[in-house]
């Protein structure tokens, strides 16, 4: 059992109000789990700032909708850019005005790390969870984090590295979704509570085209494709899709609604962790849920596009060649990655075609590296997290 690391109470008491940001859902979650365990140490602390309903949960006030951040895509955040900059000039002069006793900045490193800057130059104690990706892209930005961040949370351990070259604070927490998923999802439990009537040895297909619109536009369409040559090709197949929001639900129902012959999908609410685990395979949007995918472990094809310009762009500015959770901590291409001009149907299906005809040797191999990554992210992320901040924060400011 881990506790406070404070001998006293002086140091815990002192701390009245915290700040915290998230952008999206799986920051939400994060910041729900650190919220519970931070109140451990600071009992007396209140909690305000962007939340999504499981932080305001758990007590903390949002100012802002936290959909207001959930903005992906060069273009698009072109196009809200006078809000955002107007929503993180009001939380700077309301913080600096009023300062909370430490910032918490849950991943969206292109709000939360400029807002980071204005307060750590007034002296407000500052930390980002979830690093930025300045080991995949843009990498002169650890320039910029150092001069906003006190201390960085890093979710992975090969993250850490350009941390300490650049003398940043930095704590490996772990990621929270390794301490939540057993290390054995059973295939025909996750069925029956998905009220599915399939039998043990009938193939299923989960489709995640994202939780994003601009995702879902761009990855919708190829994903239903897919299905289709799937379909054909290994008839009888089933195919089930968690819809991350009613927005998402509607916009795939109507791209299945214009697709001529669409195959038979059955749509979920949520629930994308039991549809993975009740898969003998999944095709998804690059992303978290590429890690969920392998904590779960079932084998993965990963897909992802944006538009032209964004992608013109970001091309420019990549220093890696991966992007798939699995890959980029086993540090070679265990799952297939299709990007850009690759992600097709046809090519998505020629993947799926090679996992499903392996003569299980390949899966075998992956398996053992999913198992190996599941032991070495299980740290209790919330519990760690909240005490590596308590620790810094009796050594750093007082």
């Amino acid at each position: 059992m881990q506790t406070s690391p404070f001998a006293d109470n002086t140091v815990a008491e002192s701390v009245t109000k915290i700040a915290i940001i998230a952008g999206e859902s799986s920051g939400d979650i994060l910041g729900a789990g650190l919220i519970k365990q931070l109140k451990k140490h600071f009992p007396h602390a209140e909690f305000e700032g962007i939340a999504g309903d499981l932080m305001q949960a758990e007590g903390c006030k949002s100012l802002y909708p936290m959909e207001s951040l959930a903005v992906m895509g060069i273009v698009p955040i072109l196009k809200r850019l006078p809000e955002l900059l107007k929503m993180r000039r009001e939380l700077a002069k309301r913080w600096i005005e009023s300062p909370p006793d430490m910032f918490i900045g849950i991943d969206a490193p292109e709000f939360n790390i400029g807002l980071e800057k204005k307060l750590k130059a007034n002296n407000i104690k500052t930390i980002h969870y979830v690093s930025p990706s300045v080991w995949a892209w843009r990498p002169k930005r650890i320039f910029k984090i150092r001069k906003a961040t006190d201390l960085m949370l890093c979710l992975f351990p090969f993250e850490q590295d350009i941390y300490q070259r650049h003398a940043i604070d930095n704590f490996c927490v772990g990621h929270p979704l390794a301490d939540q998923i057993p290390m054995e999802m059973n295939k025909s439990e996750a069925r029956q509570r998905l009220g599915l009537s399939y039998s043990a040895d009938k193939r299923v297909i989960c489709i995640m085209p994202g939780s994003r619109g601009s995702e879902m536009k761009f990855l919708g369409q190829d994903f239903i494709d897919t299905a289709k040559l799937i379909q054909d090709y290994y008839p009888g197949t089933q195919f089930i899709a968690p819809m991350a929001n009613q927005a998402r639900r509607q916009q795939f129902e109507a791209l299945l609604q214009e697709t001529r012959d669409a195959p038979d999908i059955q749509l979920f609410d949520g629930q994308s962790r039991d549809c993975m685990a009740a898969s003998d395979l999944v095709v998804m949007a690059s992303g978290t849920a590429t890690l969920e995918a392998m904590l779960i472990k079932r084998p993965t094809v990963v897909a992802y596009k944006v538009g032209g310009f964004s992608y013109q762009i970001f091309k420019r500015l990549l220093i890696i060649d991966t992007f798939a959770i699995p890959n980029l901590l086993a540090k070679k291409p265990l799952i297939p990655e299709l990007i850009q001009e690759e992600c097709t149907a046809d090519n998505i299906f020629a993947e799926v075609r090679a996992w499903l005809e392996d003569d299980g040797q390949r899966w075998q191999e992956t398996k053992v590296v999913f198992e190996e990554w599941h032991t070495k992210l299980r740290k209790d992320a919330d519990v760690y997290a909240a005490n590596s901040i308590a620790q810094w924060w009796l050594n750093n400011a007082r």
